[in-house]
């Protein structure tokens, strides 16, 4: 609530219209873990860039030295709001037009992949990550099996799609609750248009 009144909110309402389908509150969080949490940033599934510079200008103005790791697929999206003919060439397009692609090490390719998986440990060597993103397929539970072992404990975790169309968020629904049962993830709430927000608990 407090950051609706300063100028933060505005700054995420640019990136909103510009580069993002998540919710102004989402994006809000996302720049607010990303500031405050101990520990990097890796995200699954940006798009075109909205919650990437978010979470960057978090980082930049929370005074600490974090890596902010993004791995998008690229491809093509028709969206009657924000569409893209080349996913990955738009991210990196918005990075730089709200000054952030200094801050972001992009990944282009499949998140599980063993060439994706093992650059990212590679970058991560040696380090925490303390906020999770995943806005991607329905298949969450694959890149936490892929990543659970950087996350931190309490590291925040933000998956987007938990409540929407069946098709993708029936299953991402059924995979997140049962890590919840399993005692993995603590949920903390739902925001936005259906975007669950908790913590990850390590075994």
């Amino acid at each position: 609530m407090e950051y609706r009144h300063q100028e933060v909110r505005h700054r995420l309402e640019k990136v909103g219209r510009a580069a993002s389908m998540l919710h102004l509150d989402v994006l809000l969080l996302i720049y607010h873990f990303a500031r405050n949490a101990k520990g990097d940033v890796l995200e699954i599934g940006p798009y075109i860039g909205g919650s990437t510079i978010a979470a960057a200008f978090g980082v930049r103005e929370s005074g600490t030295h974090k890596k902010i790791i993004s791995i998008e697929i690229g491809g093509r999206l028709k969206h009657f709001r924000i569409p893209s003919k080349n996913i990955f060439k738009d991210l990196k397009r918005n990075l730089g037009r709200f000054g952030v692609t200094e801050d972001v090490t992009l990944i282009n390719g499949r998140s599980f992949d063993e060439t994706t998986t093992s650059g990212v440990r590679q970058i991560l060597a040696g380090r925490d990550v303390g906020l999770f993103i995943f806005d991607a397929d329905s298949d969450v539970g694959r890149d936490l099996d892929c990543y659970g072992d950087l996350l931190s404990n309490d590291c925040w975790v933000v998956i987007d799609d938990y409540c929407g169309p069946a098709m993708k968020a029936t299953p991402l629904r059924a995979q997140v609750d049962e890590l919840v049962s399993a005692g993995r993830l603590v949920p903390f709430g739902y925001y936005g248009w259906g975007t669950w927000v908790g913590q990850w608990q390590p075994k």
